[in-house]
């Protein structure tokens, strides 16, 4: 029986339908060839490790840690924090080797974090270097109907080249979200969004040591491409906290004992049940501020829906412990979806017959796709522009995440207010799962038959 190339592309594996299948490639961006990778500089890998401008000290909160983020600097003027945000367009990097065009605010996306204190008034004003109209919306912040940020109901669009302002007393405190409401499915899945963290006037009973912060989005960056795919309603390729993907997630450090609060927005178009491990932790707030403590409740997942906040604190307990939504494939980056299961295949002699139209083919996913790891980091190549499957390398080898994935990293010796990365955590002797066989029958564990 003859091999057709349509019979090869409906029975061999992800990689080579991933390779095989013709890529759809949007519009360049301005100034771009198409068909080639964006020319302006990729942001660093770091969050807070890059040049952000200074931020004034308010001195009544611990400022809040963006993960691979910043906070907004503002000046006071006549009794007003005045802050200043620019929509427009930039070049992202999700991760080493995958970068695109996307949109979002002074130079990075999610934008900066706001941050201020009930009571204080506030004037924001937003630039607008995009090519289309905009808006700002200040989601679940209380303020006047036309302050709010609804383009043609409660306010003009703003036209490119465009300021407008936003002034307003903050009248809460809670963790809070900012983004467009114009055009909206379109500048959010280009990554327009950004954290408005307002804290409270009064001193909280139980005060944090250290306060984190990211926000929840997926985006659809087809293979071989260099800009997301608005479009698209739920098969999305990257899934990441604040517009990074594992292992370019930063961790979250604390030393041992202290407080810790994590606060996480979801602006994707998916619920995600965010699971910590290593200790149980309590839900002690959202966007209407940090509940009564009667309200709080110990979980170790908790579902941030689609337009929701969570906050969660816990006293940091040794180790390095994952964290990541309990999805699985949102632990992933660009995936196959739609083709056939090879699980349990006998792909003997299949590879070289592929190969003749393919070059580079790679039998993959008889036994599951844990292989796949292996032959990315061997040196496979796939499309151009897209991220493995699985990535990360551990002490013990393939960590075998992507996506929503990061790490709480506790040490014992962690100085207050360090927030460096201190590397991988060094188990006390006797404290690691270990091997005691290599014999597939050892022992005689209970089976049920029939």
């Amino acid at each position: 029986m003859s091999v057709t190339r349509r019979k090869l592309l409906m029975g061999v594996g992800a990689t080579a339908i991933a390779q095989a299948l013709p890529i759809f490639r949007p519009a360049p961006a301005h100034g771009q060839t198409p068909g080639t990778q964006p020319q302006q500089a990729p942001l660093s890998s770091g969050s807070q490790k890059t040049s952000a401008p200074p931020v004034p000290h308010d001195g009544r909160y611990v400022p809040v840690r963006t993960l691979n983020g910043w906070t907004l600097p503002w000046r006071m003027n006549n009794g007003v924090k005045e802050f200043h945000l620019v929509a427009e367009e930039i070049v992202h990097e999700f991760g080493p080797g995958s970068k695109a065009t996307c949109w979002g605010y002074n130079g990075s996306t999610p934008g900066p974090t706001i941050e201020a204190v009930e009571g204080d008034r506030v004037r924001i004003f937003l630039t607008n270097r995009l090519k289309e109209h905009t808006t700002v919306h200040w989601h679940g912040v209380i303020l006047p109907a036309g302050m709010d940020g609804i383009g043609g109901l409660t306010q003009p669009h703003i036209q490119p080249g465009e300021t407008y302002v936003y002034e307003y007393t903050l009248v809460q405190h809670g963790t809070h979200m900012y983004h467009p409401h114009a055009d909206e499915m379109t500048q959010m899945a280009y990554g327009m969004m950004g954290l408005f963290i307002i804290h409270p006037r009064r001193p909280e009973r139980l005060k944090v040591d250290r306060d984190y912060a990211f926000l929840l989005h997926n985006w659809a960056l087809h293979p071989g491409t260099w800009r997301p795919d608005p479009s698209i309603m739920t098969e999305f390729d990257l899934w990441t906290f604040n517009s990074r993907v594992f292992p370019a997630i930063d961790p979250l450090v604390a030393r041992t004992g202290e407080r810790v609060r994590i606060r996480m927005g979801n602006l994707s178009m998916w619920n995600h049940p965010i699971h910590l491990h290593g200790v149980e932790y309590l839900e002690t707030g959202s966007d209407g501020g940090r509940w009564p403590e009667s309200m709080w409740r110990r979980e170790v997942t908790s579902i941030v829906g689609v337009g929701q906040m969570r906050d969660i604190e816990f006293s940091a307990v040794p180790g390095d412990w994952a964290f990541h939504c309990h999805m699985a494939h949102h632990t992933m980056n660009a995936m196959g979806h739609g083709i056939p299961n090879t699980t349990g295949v006998d792909q003997s002699g299949v590879e070289a017959r592929v190969r003749e139209m393919l070059p580079g083919y790679m039998a993959m996913g008889r036994n599951g796709m844990a292989e796949h790891q292996d032959h990315t980091t061997a040196g496979m190549p796939g499309p151009v522009n897209t991220l493995p499957m699985l990535m990360g390398i551990g002490p013990f080898g393939n960590i075998e995440m992507g996506g929503m994935f990061t790490l709480v990293k506790v040490r014992d010796d962690l100085a207050a207010g360090d927030y460096t990365d201190p590397g991988f955590y060094a188990h006390p002797e006797g404290t690691v799962a270990s091997r005691v066989s290599d014999d597939p029958n050892f022992g005689a564990p209970p089976r049920r038959h029939g």
